[in-house]
């Protein structure tokens, strides 16, 4: 991901300790946002083409949605293949780096239910 910051910035200071010094930090730094996830999540239960996808994320735009699988593409998590009909066919599927975040994303959510996090995330909200 290109970045336009200057290279003695406080940001890419950090960006770099992140990337030096800390797995967890620095994964999440390719998986982070709000997005992200949750496309991910979406192929691997199988939603795969753009418009599908962009119907099923509430609220992404879908200058977002681009972005966003532009950079997943980039960094490894998702493939895309073109299909040369008309209309022009494109489906996103789940790289074997994307599949290997699967079970963490599941672990999650397993946490996320047990300790109720949705209502948690409501009342922070307020």
């Amino acid at each position: 991901m290109a970045s336009a910051r200057k290279n003695n910035s406080t940001y890419t200071a950090n960006e770099q300790a992140i990337a030096e010094h800390c797995p967890v930090l620095s994964s999440l730094y390719f998986i982070g946002g709000r997005w992200k996830i949750n496309i991910l999540w979406k192929l691997h239960h199988g939603v795969n083409r753009f418009g599908l996808l962009k119907n099923t994320i509430q609220g992404i735009s879908e200058k977002m949605l681009t972005t966003q699988l532009r950079e997943l593409e980039s960094d490894g998590f998702i493939s895309r293949k073109v299909f040369a009909e008309v209309p022009l066919r494109v489906e996103y599927t789940l790289t074997s780096l994307g599949e290997t975040l699967i079970p963490i994303l599941l672990k999650l959510y397993d946490w996320g239910t047990e300790n109720d996090m949705p209502a948690r995330f409501a009342e922070k909200r307020l």
